[in-house]
């Protein structure tokens, strides 16, 4: 089966293409029923429809090409709920020759533009730290000085600092910079920020001859547009004045003590003013973070340089004092992000933690962008920012307030999502309430910012008892995106599809269905949500146990023979998933922060099923005198010191040359004349990883280095550790060519061995 075509036309990939007759079938799949839906994804040919949608009046389906359509009574018969129902007046002169678009085979996603006030153009309101050295504040502010001019003039824009206070900018006055400061050490309240930026609305009174007072009684409010957010065409100059004026926090700050940093507060005031006159439309709050809160609601540690800020262990064992009442504020500001439908943005420049995981829920329930860099200076901060106002033509790159609802055939029900969601409590017919994974107990969710790549994992379960429903049928899902575009006009994508359901014992067919990259990512995923409040070694004892059932069941062997298995290719590449997941970041703690866990746990959960494959297993491609380019395994065999390798981690983008290749270059072989074809060896490689760059988002991390050279450690921390300082003298690997993994994990032949010998066993 070819799963990518799926992903192209619908933006859908599938774990299983084939659907069980029954719930006991179904478990024994192992993994369960789920796709991957990416709802804004580049679909070539999408229609956009300049018209409202045919919705059905019982379930509220969308018609699709796959109604039954009666043509001559006008009438169509929804997939779902089986209901009849007419079509409108305006679609009365539809025949077999003269059919809607929603209707044609090929259409099973279309786009339609709904007759409703286009949105105001959407808010950008930067939130700046200011607690830094002289060179990062200059290295922020040169790029947020850059970014104006790729903002749209018609954008709103406004200003908030902080570092001791918080200070709320009025760029709506232009005779000089004129700020509202907070303290830092207190959250106000909602109320108090209104009545503080005076934006409670006020009344004038005016008295005229012969009428009453309560008659000519004029309201005239006072809000933020205007005084707080202005379209960047009228305060662009106002803004950046001020911008350049921006300086070092002038509290003084003792030498044995942090910062007083209040981004907590300095948060919840950035929510409560787009709270004032925003509240429904697209604005993002883009935070730029130099250090940890250290002072009011959200601190993470004290000021105190003998405080240490929290690690992995002291979160396990309850040390971490500052943890509990930082999340729960955070919380409480995300519920208010949500409910008003704005995003957070994360941009943090440190050596260490700022704080990220305690403020992970401000950011990851919203849509929210997320980037950990070590200084404003770095590339990859400065490359991020720019792509993060990517356009599309005249307008952003970028959609807001969106909700996303699935309707499924009666036999399906939802067991729950994951991805940058948070649920809409919308209780239907087809949500399970028995399990949960995710997200669950609803049918719909809601995603402040979504993106071409954002992707939310969605499971199902089947739930039919019958076990012969009739071989040959499908069963039916829609899904249901509805969302701001960035040009103001409200949009609503539909995408259907249909998924062979078959009789009972027929197995053969249902592997053919199985797609291993989106089964790999899908349990990565729930892997990483249980992770989240289960115990480590549990969370792999589960994926281990799981692994095992699955080969078990799908893999052709005699009982007790290791040696007789065999998997079909289309699983063979899954246990190797498995593997690197197990070893990857996003379980594995060890050597990362908190914040870093955070930051790449929040990855995972939103892209497509190509990066997210990348970020689970690595690529690596080799390049050598004797062969083109070329992708050979994740092995450390495969190290050689005549070859130069490019290890792709999404995250990082690699160079590694060779012991013989670093010392050729060292020598100035390619600068010589007849030594032309390693100068191109050499150039090769840099011209591909500038390819693998050139769009991702957030910007990877570019290395070059030498085999034994110090950043040759991130290939060594990837690569299947096949040769270790064990294994060079037991199996005579004794060359010093040979490249040694200093580690005590199992290799992936190894952890092959023991899944062989435990599946053939059940």
């Amino acid at each position: 089966m070819d799963f990518h075509k799926s992903e192209a036309t619908n933006g859908l990939r599938w774990s299983w293409n084939v659907l069980p007759c029954s719930r006991t079938e179904a478990a024994k799949m192992v993994v369960p029923v789920g796709c991957l839906y990416t709802p804004l994804k580049n679909v070539n040919g999408l229609p956009i429809l300049e018209y409202e949608p045919v919705i059905c009046r019982v379930c509220r389906g969308v018609l699709n090409p796959y109604c039954h359509v009666d043509f001559r009574q006008k009438t169509w018969n929804c997939p779902f709920c089986f209901s009849r129902n007419a079509f409108p007046s305006t679609y009365q002169g539809i025949d077999e020759n003269n059919q809607p678009a929603e209707l044609y085979p090929q259409y099973t996603t279309v786009e339609y533009v709904l007759y409703k006030k286009p949105a105001p153009p959407p808010v950008f309101l930067f939130v700046i730290d200011t607690c830094l050295g002289s060179d990062e504040l200059e290295a922020m502010k040169d790029s947020i000085l850059l970014s104006l001019e790729l903002i749209p003039e018609n954008a709103l824009v406004g200003l908030i600092t902080f570092g001791t206070t918080v200070q709320v900018y009025e760029l709506g006055y232009t005779e000089c910079s004129k700020a509202y400061v907070f303290r830092g050490d207190k959250t106000p309240t909602y109320e108090q920020v209104q009545e503080q930026l005076g934006l409670k609305p006020r009344f004038q009174a005016r008295r005229l001859s012969g009428v009453t007072q309560q008659q000519t009684q004029q309201k005239t409010p006072i809000g933020p547009l205007g005084r707080f957010l202005l379209p960047l065409s009228e305060c662009e100059m106002t803004l950046t004045s001020i911008l350049e004026e921006i300086s070092f926090d002038p509290w003084p700050v003792k030498s044995s003590c942090r910062s007083s940093r209040c981004t907590g507060v300095a948060l919840s005031i950035a929510t409560s003013l787009l709270e004032s006159a925003y509240v429904g439309f697209g604005a993002r709050i883009c935070m730029f973070i130099g250090g940890p809160c250290t002072m009011g609601d959200g601190a993470i540690v004290g000021l105190s340089l003998k405080e240490t800020i929290r690690l992995h262990n002291d979160l396990r064992s309850g040390k971490a004092d500052y943890f509990k009442k930082a999340v729960e504020h955070y919380q409480n500001v995300a519920k208010r992000l949500i409910k008003n439908g704005h995003v957070l943005d994360i941009f943090a420049a440190n050596l260490d933690q700022v704080g990220v995981l305690e403020m992970r829920s401000c950011c990851e329930n919203t849509g929210g962008d997320m980037l950990i860099t070590d200084t404003f200076e770095n590339p990859i901060f400065k490359e991020t920012y720019k792509r993060y106002f990517k356009m599309e033509g005249d307008h952003l790159a970028m959609a807001f307030n969106a909700t996303t609802e699935v309707k499924t055939s009666k036999e399906i029900q939802i067991l729950g999502a994951i991805g940058p969601i948070t649920s809409l409590n919308r209780s239907a017919q087809n949500v399970s309430t028995d399990n949960e994974i995710g997200y669950g107990q609803t049918c719909a969710w809601k995603t402040n910012a979504l993106t071409r790549n954002t992707t939310l994992a969605i499971y199902f379960d089947v739930v039919n008892q019958q076990v012969n429903p009739g071989s040959g049928q499908s069963r039916y899902f829609q899904f249901l995106t509805s969302y701001q575009h960035s040009s103001g006009q409200y949009r609503l994508r539909v995408t259907t599809a249909a998924l062979k359901w078959v009789m009972q014992n027929a197995w053969g067919v249902i592997a053919q269905g199985f797609d291993q990259e989106a089964a790999a990512v899908l349990m990565a995923r729930w892997a990483v949500y249980k992770a989240e409040s289960e115990h480590l070694f549990d969370v792999l004892r589960w994926l281990d146990k799981s692994l095992i059932r699955l080969v078990a069941k799908c893999g052709d062997y005699q009982k007790d023979n290791p040696d007789s298995l065999k998997l079909a290719p289309n699983f063979q590449l899954y246990p190797q998933f498995m593997y690197h997941l197990r070893r990857s970041p996003f379980l594995r703690t060890f050597n990362t922060s908190p914040d870093e866990t955070t930051f790449y746990r929040l990855i995972l959960n939103r892209e497509c099923t190509s990066n997210c494959i990348i970020m689970i297993q690595p690529t690596l491609y080799c390049y050598s005198f004797n062969a083109p380019p070329h992708a050979v395994l994740l092995d450390a065999q495969n190290v050689q010191p005549n070859v130069i390798l490019l290890l792709d981690t999404f995250f990082h983008v690699l160079i590694h040359h060779g012991e013989s290749i670093a010392e050729w270059r060292d020598a100035g072989y390619h600068l010589q004349e007849e030594y032309k074809h390693f100068k191109t060896l050499l150039e090769l490689p840099k011209e591909d990883a500038k390819k693998l760059m050139e769009d991702r988002y957030p910007y990877p991390r570019y290395v070059e280095c030498d085999q034994n050279g110090s950043q040759a450690r991130i290939l060594s921390a990837k690569i299947n550790p096949s040769v270790t300082h064990h294994s060079q003298g037991q199996q005579g690997y004794g060359e010093q060519s040979q490249f040694v993994i200093l580690t005590d994990d199992a290799s992936l032949q190894t952890f092959l061995q023991h899944l062989r010998k435990l599946s053939v066993s059940m």
